[in-house]
């Protein structure tokens, strides 16, 4: 009985059915993603699929449209990166082909021939009057006119280096459409593969992409290259065309919103400044009116409970340095309203931290605010402070809760959504009630997050000590800005150093050596 008479068993055409099935349902698939020229991609995405190594293909579209067909596919990250490159070249060809290198050169000259004019006007008249400049002018003159032939054969070299430029961007060009052909197939192959597991994938070439990539591609080249090949041709690619009287008007909305903020919410901004003022004016009495022994002497015991003996060693050699450098009062100062500027942060800061850790959408809206709060420049959002609550130091203690509150909010919310849900099930099966949840099994779960917040705040609230002083907060900051208006070098070093002592004593207090 020959081999070819032997029946395939059930088995086996079983397996032969699947793997069929499985072809076709992936050429169906393959045919619902790439939507054009379904036979070239089941044959590519096969070859591609079937190679664990990078497989070498070739495709003409991807390398005749670049960045229009990486983007139209949805792979923009790939189309931005060689639109620059294809930019870059197309530049260098034009510019070698049809610009005028030496625009500059040739402008440069101009402005040079005029002063020489003038110059030569006045060796002229010098000469006529016999004075005893005529050697001055003379040799003015020749450093000019050779300053000009220079420049003059500068130009001439840039003007015959056309070709180069333009063979080196034909170069580039080249290169880069040779990449794009060669790597277009994998990357769209691995776009496949990430949209069989994720439908939201854009697939296909959808006209809006269509349109959208190659409007975009087209408005980046011409703008470019007439730029860069000939520039000065038209002015509004340079200066945007700004309008005045939009500016002006802007301006005026601002100032009547805070004017009519200012007066109608004097009441709520004087209750503000009294709470303030009567929380730093205590800090300040035990702080600053306190003997300096009980003070250090606290200082470094509680160095020595949270963070060993080490540390406490490390805190009593820094208040020494402070006290006998004559930082000691101002020092103390400083501490006071870091200390009124981080306390008000962290009591708001944590719980806001704990309701917005089971809210997102609560979180989602506070978010953009406390970006705002740590984006904006120091020097910007103290205008609005001193509007509102005049200069001095409550004024300096919301600067500083703007600049460092976020931390202890965000690190918060990042502990407490770490605590794993097994654990808070477990609690729960058990019986425990919300607040026993809270207190004894998140809050302790999250407590290394909340303590990085707590010290980030700190350590971003003795960050503002200078910017502080220049609204009238008094203090370390105030030397290192009396040091930067007179540049008094040592005095600034020395007062920065104290800053720097007191980060690193509220530091080693607040993260102590318990991990």
């Amino acid at each position: 009985m020959s081999i070819s008479s032997v029946k395939k068993s059930p088995d086996i055409q079983s397996i032969d059915i699947d793997g069929k099935n499985f072809a076709t349902q992936r050429d169906d698939q393959i045919t619902r993603f790439v939507k054009t020229s379904l036979g070239y991609y089941q044959t590519q995405f096969a070859k591609i699929g079937g190679d664990s190594n990078f497989v070498w293909t070739w495709n003409l579209w991807a390398a005749v449209l670049g960045p229009i067909w990486f983007s139209a596919r949805g792979m923009w990250n790939w189309a931005l990166s060689f639109l620059i490159i294809e930019t870059f070249a197309i530049v260098q060809i034009v510019r070698g082909l049809f610009g005028d290198l030496a625009t500059e050169a040739w402008e440069r000259i101009a402005k040079i021939e005029g002063t020489l004019e003038l110059r030569r006007q006045q060796l002229a008249s010098a000469i006529e009057n016999n004075t005893d400049k005529i050697d001055v002018y003379r040799r003015t003159v020749e450093s000019l006119e050779d300053a000009i032939g220079g420049i003059r054969l500068e130009a001439e070299q840039l003007e015959g280096s056309g070709l180069w430029i333009a063979c080196s961007g034909i170069f580039a060009l080249l290169v880069v459409k040779t990449v794009q052909a060669v790597v277009a197939n994998t990357l769209l192959e691995k776009r496949f593969s990430d949209w069989l597991s994720d439908s939201s994938i854009v697939s296909g070439m959808t006209l809006s992409h269509i349109i959208l990539s190659t409007g975009f591609v087209l408005i980046i080249l011409f703008a470019t290259v007439t730029h860069y090949s000939f520039p000065g041709l038209y002015p509004w690619l340079i200066e945007f065309p700004t309008e005045h009287g939009i500016r002006l008007t802007s301006i005026a909305w601002v100032e009547r919103f805070f004017a009519f903020a200012v007066e109608n919410g004097d009441a709520f901004f004087d209750s503000i400044t009294y709470g303030i003022r009567l929380m730093l004016d205590g800090l300040e009495l035990v702080f600053v009116q306190t003997p300096w022994m009980v003070i250090a002497s606290f200082i470094i015991l509680l160095t020595w409970l949270s963070a060993g003996l080490r540390a406490a060693i490390y805190s009593g050699a820094f208040l020494s340095y402070m006290g006998l450098l004559g930082f000691w009062e101002k020092a103390m100062t400083t501490l006071a309203l870091l200390g009124t500027a981080a306390c008000l942060s962290i009591i708001i800061g944590i719980p806001l931290g704990m309701y917005c850790a089971r809210r997102e959408r609560f979180y989602a809206f506070i978010r953009p605010i406390m970006d705002f709060m740590q984006t904006m420049p120091a020097f910007v959002f103290m205008i609005p402070v001193i509007a509102f609550f005049g200069t001095g130091k409550p004024a300096a203690v919301v600067t500083t809760m703007i600049f460092g509150g976020t931390p202890v909010v965000r690190l918060t919310v990042l502990g407490l959504r770490g605590v794993p849900e097994n654990v808070r099930e477990a609690a729960i099966s058990f019986g425990a009630s919300k607040w026993y949840l809270l207190t004894r099994v998140d809050l302790p779960l999250a407590s290394p997050s909340i303590r990085a917040g707590i010290n980030q705040t700190i350590m971003l609230s003795l960050a503002m000590v200078v910017v502080a002083s220049l609204i009238g907060a008094k203090g370390l900051g105030e030397d290192v800005l009396e040091a930067l208006q007179y540049a008094n070098v040592g005095q600034g070093i020395l007062a920065g150093f104290a800053i720097l002592f007191c980060a690193m004593i509220l530091d080693r207090i607040v993260q102590g050596e318990r991990k």
